[in-house]
């Protein structure tokens, strides 16, 4: 069993930090594939969302709601992939990943085997929308 001083998102941040609360934090995942993959971390070292009173699992899964939506009105994805695994690191987290018919493991998870190849050109344009992402995480 992992404890908070073995845990990856307790030393660190587990991505470039766009917003933070006192309970949890929005970050950018650095991840080349998949521009926009943002992750919703919780600050204490807790493993399941049932470790949450019913007014913190509210709070969390607001947060997690409100980027998707930022996600999906900045990035203009086809879909939105919400995932809350923690097989590998059992801090309760939530990923928001935006998904795209072009992308490279669609329609697998983005965890699966490869199906294709990105255009460069329309990568590119997705990491050309992080700035209006970063921006519209902090307003909302």
């Amino acid at each position: 069993m992992m404890n908070s001083a073995d845990c990856a998102l307790c030393a660190g941040d587990g991505g470039e930090i766009l917003f933070r609360t006192d309970k949890y934090r929005v970050v950018l995942v650095d991840d080349n594939q998949y521009p926009g993959f943002c992750r919703v971390v919780w600050h204490e070292h807790v493993k399941e969302m049932t470790d949450l009173s019913a007014a913190d699992r509210d709070v969390f899964m607001q947060a997690v709601w409100r980027v998707e939506q930022v996600l999906r009105a900045v990035m203009q994805p086809e879909k939105i992939n919400l995932a809350c695994f923690g097989n590998m690191t059992p801090h309760l987290h939530w990923h928001v990943i935006p998904r795209y018919l072009d992308d490279v493991h669609f329609p697998q998870p983005v965890w699966g085997t490869l199906q294709q190849t990105t255009p460069a050109v329309a990568l590119a344009t997705r990491h050309a929308l992080l700035p209006t992402l970063r921006a519209a995480l902090l307003r909302a």
